[in-house]
């Protein structure tokens, strides 16, 4: 193999996984992904990429949308409609506490 082969194969890799990476952060991200959600996607996709031998990208287009419409597929919709919840009210009681904060400083 010619080294200039070589080279590109090694950015092909290495953008492939950069595509993996911000795939599983994004999908981690969604309201009620938990670890099983995100092994599962991530042999999904390692899978078909095996297969097809085709880039990620290329496959399923980019990350974040790709992770968006996997954790709509994978998630129970009442499973992500309680961690919204959660993270609503997690969300409020620490501005509450940053502005409480901020007034005992004054």
């Amino acid at each position: 193999m010619a080294k200039k082969d070589r080279t590109t194969e090694a950015a092909s890799e290495k953008d492939r996984e950069k595509w993996m990476a911000r795939f599983q952060v994004r999908l981690a991200r969604q309201p009620g992904v938990d670890r099983a959600v995100v092994l599962r996607a991530v042999e999904e996709v390692t899978t078909h990429c095996a297969t097809t031998g085709e880039h990620p990208r290329t496959a399923f287009g980019e990350p974040d949308p790709y992770a968006e419409q996997t954790a709509a597929r994978l998630v129970p919709k009442d499973r992500a409609a309680r961690a919204r919840r959660r993270d609503a009210v997690v969300d409020a009681v620490g501005t509450v506490l940053a502005k409480a904060g901020d007034l005992a400083g004054l």
